[in-house]
């Protein structure tokens, strides 16, 4: 046996696991919500001893994405120290980039949006101008909630950049305040800490042994990166664009990597429609899709059409992450061209006849490729979303819902119609979903 390769596996094991255990009391802190929840029910539902609970937990109040939220009741002793996720910790931004327009928005690490950006933009327009949008978007929002950036040093592309972890020193100060603004009663009113935490926070802190008060929260990752959405097909995986629909301009553009090297910062892209069914799925109430681990579709119908897949919480991207192409499956052989290049898609038709004015036609044509989806997937519920949608959702829901209710008088089942629903977030979902891209892993939900 090779003890050098088995040693470096073992240690990658154990690095894994200690990520994994972290995201396991990370999220069970943002699901608990402002109420919080104690050591002793962390360790119950993750499984993990309390040594180990008290360790992770210590040092997340030294990183600042933790913090007492007072004191619960107990059976016996004295009472239970409780803790919550500090929201402000951390931000991650989240672009969708429609076809006409562009919209960003910053938001924390609970997923509520703290500041928005709307601008027309013309995917056409080549991806000097996209790419300039998109900085430009990022930037502002970043400077509108986490400050000023940070001056980049000499060499780095442009002459300044967005405030990363790797540069949040000079924002030191404003961030102890947020904290000490953020942290529950108890924590602030006698700044006591358990045994447990004073003796494990010293070690893990990535402040260093004794460092001052609130030092450790110079390393706190205010900004976590960016989350883009956009039509597809694409490559999720390494962040390439493929032949967007209608635009094959940006066929093999890396989006990725051109966005990483103007922004000095992580970056993720996706498809609109997965972004914002993983969104949906963390978000959570959607009935069965999201905490409680089901499956459903999320329609975007704007100015094309998608799905986005979710199974067992999830989002489902196939092998090549070319699942969710809902738009171009054809139900009329012979039909009106489609910008794909196929005759008779779903798409082609749907925005024909939303072009004519006549959206009962137009659900209709949604409901027909919906049933064919819900037939084939037997999928627990359909979600509806996207500006057309939104625009018009009673129609939509109703007249989607029917053709559903129809297929499902056919076969007569026992469980009735797959649901329809029109999906939370309007018309800044697929935003959102963007952002999430960077924090479901943090919270061990997916791999973004």
């Amino acid at each position: 046996m090779n003890r050098s390769n088995a040693g470096a596996g073992d240690g990658a094991n154990l690095l894994a696991l200690r990520s994994h255990n972290t995201a396991l009391v990370l999220d069970l802190l943002r699901t608990a919500g402002a109420e919080g929840i104690s050591r002793l029910e962390l360790a119950e539902r993750t499984g993990l001893t309390p040594q180990a609970v008290s360790k992770i937990t210590a040092r997340l109040r030294g990183e600042g994405l933790a913090a007492e939220a007072g004191r619960r009741a107990s059976t016996g002793g004295k009472p239970r120290t409780v803790l919550r996720l500090v929201p402000g910790a951390g931000h991650a931004l989240g672009v969708h980039l429609d076809r006409d327009e562009l919209r960003a928005v910053l938001v924390d690490l609970v997923g509520t949006v703290v500041a928005e950006r709307r601008a027309p933009l013309d995917l056409g327009a080549g991806a000097e101008t996209v790419l300039e949008g998109v900085a430009r978007a990022a930037e502002e929002l970043a400077a509108e909630v986490l400050g000023p950036p940070a001056a980049k040093g000499p060499g780095s592309p442009g002459a300044e950049g967005l405030r990363t972890p790797a540069t949040e020193a000079s924002g030191a100060s404003a961030r102890r305040e947020r904290a000490l603004r953020e942290q529950g009663p108890g924590e602030r009113a006698s700044g006591k800490r358990e045994p447990e935490e004073r003796a494990s926070e010293g070690r893990v802190s990535s402040a260093g042994e004794g460092a001052p008060p609130g030092a450790a929260l110079d390393a706190v990752p205010t900004l976590l990166g960016l989350g883009v959405a956009l039509p597809g097909p694409l490559d999720h995986v390494h962040g390439v664009l493929h032949r967007v629909t209608g635009f094959p301009e940006w066929d093999g553009f890396p989006l990725r990597d051109a966005l990483e090297r103007r922004l000095g910062l992580p970056v993720v892209v996706d498809k609109d429609t997965n972004a914002a069914a993983l969104g949906l799925a963390i978000g959570g109430g959607v009935a069965d899709g999201g905490q409680g681990g089901g499956s459903f579709a999320y329609l975007h119908l704007g100015t094309g059409l998608g799905a986005g897949l979710v199974f067992g919480g999830r989002v489902h991207r196939g092998a090549r992450t070319g699942a969710g192409e809902f738009g171009h499956q054809v139900v009329q052989l012979d039909g009106p061209p489609c910008t794909c290049g196929a005759r008779g898609c779903v798409e082609a038709l749907c925005l024909a006849a939303v072009a004519r004015g006549d959206l009962a036609e137009a659900a209709r044509v949604l409901g027909t490729g919906a049933a064919n989806l819900a037939g084939l997937l037997d999928i627990d519920s359909v979600l509806l979303g996207g500006r057309t949608v939104a625009a018009a959702s009673d129609a939509f829901v109703h007249g989607v819902g029917a053709v559903l209710d129809a297929r499902a008088r056919r076969e007569g089942g026992q469980a009735g119609a797959v649901p329809v629903r029109l999906a939370p977030g309007g018309t800044r979902a697929v935003a959102e979903g963007a952002a999430q891209l960077l924090l479901a892993p943090l919270f061990g939900r997916g791999d973004g």
